[in-house]
């Protein structure tokens, strides 16, 4: 009590109340007051009186704020410091507001039904981010950057549903904490081909894409719900292409040994060039790298493998999509034919 601090503990309600900062002799006197009180004692000592707390003190510990129109968005005030849920819907944003980069304890962000063209890397440095939503807004694409930042260990939810998104890059992947993941309405060309290391990935939207096929990793999914509705995938092609190089380039074989025995790589090491092979290397179904010397071949696979609810491919009631694979060797090619057949 001499710190200003107590704990008064109720029965009925079972709920504890804690007092801190205040001051000692205030304090002792309600303390004194609430004791004799409880033992059903006239109570003589006068309580202080309180001055009301004022609505702008109140609104600085809010921590849901939602906004679903212009009129309402606020200009001349920084949002409370202490959101973790801010909404910022129909408010014909076209960038983000700098000032919600800075609400360290946000959890979840919704910016749907806006303008956005883009997204700052600093959306990174939000380090207690679980929920993204940016439906319905203009973006074209989802920078390396975020996918490299503190999201890989925070982002559980992102929709990114009605952009304009063409392809997602391969570092997207490193996004491993994904549960939940929403594509529909966009002009995906591809998913991107590492697809199958988003272990924790359990709901899987993207209908209505350009989708021809799926990367070969996407077998390594384990899914809840999956819909690939409206999707322009293509018929397997009968002959593989070819591109196998002999004997292996110098360049070929120190990519596969760098991937192979998990060398840690950077651009303050190798050129940035390198870099980008290195990311984009394919994987061969017997777990061999590959560059630039592969086969490269398609099949097809019944998506209840992966997802245990599947939404119609097509109006056929089709389940089955076409998967893009790459082989590093004949042998590997052949052996993949007879375990099909």
């Amino acid at each position: 009590m001499d710190e200003g601090k107590a704990t008064v503990r109720l029965k009925e309600p079972p709920v504890d109340i804690c007092l801190s900062k205040a001051n000692s002799s205030s304090l002792k006197s309600f303390l004194t007051a609430v004791r004799l009180a409880h033992r059903g004692c006239d109570i003589e000592a006068r309580l202080t009186t309180f001055t009301p707390v004022k609505t702008s003190e109140f609104e600085k510990f809010k921590t849901k704020m939602v906004i679903t129109s212009k009129k309402d968005y606020p200009l001349s005030k920084n949002f409370p410091y202490s959101l973790e849920h801010l909404q910022t819907s129909y408010c014909g944003l076209v960038r983000i507001d700098t000032r919600m980069l800075c609400l360290r304890n946000l959890r979840k962000l919704d910016l749907s039904h806006n303008h956005i063209k883009k997204l700052p890397a600093t959306i990174g440095d939000l380090i207690h981010l679980q929920e993204l939503n940016l439906n319905d807004n203009h973006l074209e694409s989802f920078s390396v950057a975020l996918c490299q930042s503190t999201l890989q260990t925070s982002l559980r939810s992102l929709d990114l549903s009605k952009n304009k998104i063409k392809a997602l890059p391969v570092q997207f992947c490193q996004l491993r904490e994904l549960t939940d993941l929403k594509l529909d309405d966009n002009e995906l060309i591809r998913f991107p081909f590492k697809m199958g290391q988003l272990t924790k990935l359990r709901f899987l939207s993207a209908a209505r894409n350009k989708l021809p096929f799926l990367p070969s990793e996407f077998k390594n999914l384990s899914l809840e719900y999956l819909d690939l509705f409206g999707n322009t995938f293509e018929q397997p092609k009968v002959l593989p292409i070819i591109m196998l190089q002999t004997p292996l380039t110098l360049l070929e074989s120190s990519a596969q040994a760098v991937l192979h025995n998990r060398i840690p790589y950077g651009s303050h090491i190798i050129p940035f060039h390198l870099c980008q092979d290195l990311d984009t290397a394919k994987t061969c179904v017997c777990g061999r790298f590959c560059l630039n010397s592969f086969i490269q071949g398609t099949t097809t696979m019944n998506l209840h493998s992966v997802a245990h609810t599947v939404v119609l491919v097509d109006n056929m009631g089709g389940t089955e999509a076409p998967v893009m694979s790459y082989f590093c060797s004949v042998a590997c090619y052949v052996n993949s034919c007879d375990m099909l057949k």
